[in-house]
């Protein structure tokens, strides 16, 4: 089971379905008091599972008086041991902190040892939802058993942070078709979502625990890339870091030229459109280059003047095959918003047309075939953690992250070590992107985590390659 979750058709027939049912368990931010005997624990997810580390989430929920789930307020346990140990499992974390949304993160584990797990919420044991994700046979969920991952040998060199899909200025999340299936609003009392989750991403990736050297940021940075929202998002990203020093950024779909009055104040491009995105960072469909210790970065403008789809035009292919024919061995990151495989577009909920078109895809993996010092593509997009395999012979790594602004909400960390890299998916941890999460985990009528979450390996692995030349 991977983040594909559901087929297209199966994800739409559902929500047709569910138009004609009450929709009931939505998260609102006002928390009842948990009463032991109503006490739910729900929605478990081994999230990150790194080499010596574990973090699981789950949420607490009680009946209010008219049998709606609403959060309550608990304390949050974890329990865990060896899997091949007789001995019964011991608190290894405890917070009596009261929260109805949980994040426990246990650290200095072995690697490559199997454990075993009890999360617990005043003395209730937390189970996951009813989700194929969670619930497949063999899931750490599942189970309640989980592996720590092996770091590949060598010295760790460099951590950077892989992140899409802000959409700053988004007022409603998860429309798909019109004003279906029903979309979340921010409560009233709350800062707008987006700038919840994307302070969380930024407070994240400066905390010792996570410690990243860049944060990489595929696409949609913006809701419709006004001149408003990319001046925001500039100004935000800009009180974190510095642009091509700390951060670098792709467009993405959201952020292309518009049409209409709302943009004329804004570069003019092609076919009386307007830039207002690229005044505030890149020209349209113009890639950028950068280096972290011999690592070479490139992040390609995969958007069209209009629609969802992706494509890369000729001027933006020759400046990247001659970059790549001059240097094919160089260790080399490629980032661009929209998924590059034929299987990506078969699993995603929009189809085909919603990836790089064929023709772009298989000259651009042409063109990795020729440079095998390409070894991962990063890509958003579909908001789904996802791995999918190439259509040539190059041994490139295609993965997608979910989104920043919604369920799961989060970033994947890619750490490089001498021998190779491990992936890790994170979700942000403050209380307001917690909440957040949890309210738009029912987004699709409760099928979101089915599509995005992706399965414990697209989440958590290790890839070996040899990066012994990188400083």
């Amino acid at each position: 089971m991977s983040c594909r979750g559901p087929s297209r058709r199966n994800l739409l027939a559902a929500i047709g379905l569910a138009t004609l049912l009450p929709i009931t368990g939505t998260i609102r931010s006002s928390s009842a008091r948990a009463q032991p005997n109503l006490l739910v624990a729900t929605d478990l997810e081994v999230v990150t599972i790194t080499d010596r580390s574990v973090i699981l989430t789950w949420t607490t929920v009680t009946p209010d008086p008219s049998g709606r789930l609403v959060p309550a307020d608990s304390d949050t346990e974890v329990r865990l041991g060896p899997a091949d140990s007789p001995r019964a499992v011991t608190p290894v974390y405890a917070d009596a902190d009261a929260t109805p949304f949980h994040y426990a993160e246990i650290n200095d584990l072995e690697p490559g040892r199997r454990y075993r797990f009890e999360a617990v919420s005043n003395g209730v044991h937390a189970s996951p939802a009813l989700s194929l994700t969670t619930l497949t046979p063999g899931s750490p969920e599942s189970t309640s058993e989980f592996t720590t991952l092996v770091p590949p040998p060598g010295r760790p060199l460099h951590t950077l942070a892989l992140a899409n899909d802000v959409h700053y200025g988004e007022q409603v999340s998860g429309l798909v078709i019109g004003d279906l299936p029903p979309g979340f609003r921010q409560e009233p009392d709350l800062p707008p979502y987006p700038e919840v989750m994307l302070a969380a991403l930024l407070d994240d990736l400066r905390r010792p625990d996570r410690d990243a050297d860049r944060l990489i940021i595929a696409g949609d940075l913006t809701s419709e890339a006004t001149a408003v929202e990319s001046r925001a998002v500039r100004a935000r990203l800009d009180r974190w870091g510095t642009l091509g020093r700390d951060y670098l950024v792709a467009r993405g779909n959201h952020d292309r030229p518009h049409l209409g009055a709302d943009y004329q104040s804004c570069t003019p491009a092609a076919a009386d459109h307007h830039d207002c995105w690229g005044d505030e960072f890149t020209p349209r469909q113009q890639l950028i280059e950068h280096e972290v210790g011999g690592l070479r970065v490139i992040g390609l403008d995969t958007s069209e003047l209009d629609g969802a789809g992706g494509s890369i035009e000729r001027p933006q292919f020759e400046h990247l095959a001659g970059l790549l024919r001059a240097d094919p061995d160089r260790p080399t990151l490629v980032f661009g918003h929209h998924p590059v495989t034929i299987e990506s577009g078969l699993t995603n909920t929009a189809g085909p047309g919603f990836v790089l078109n064929r023709p772009d895809s298989a000259e651009l993996q042409s063109l990795y075939e020729r440079a095998p010092g390409v070894f991962l593509q990063h890509s958003g997009h579909t908001h789904c953690n996802r791995r999918t395999r190439p259509d040539a012979t190059c041994v490139v790594e295609f993965l997608e992250v979910a989104a920043v602004k919604e369920y799961p909400g989060g970033y994947s960390l890619l750490r490089l070590y001498e021998g190779g890299y491990l992936v890790n998916f994170y979700k942000t941890r403050t209380p307001a992107a917690k909440q957040w999460s949890a309210t738009t985990r029912a987004e699709y009528f409760g099928l979101l985590p089915d599509y995005t979450l992706g399965t414990c390996a697209d989440r958590n692995h290790v890839v070996l390659r040899d990066f012994s030349g990188l400083g």
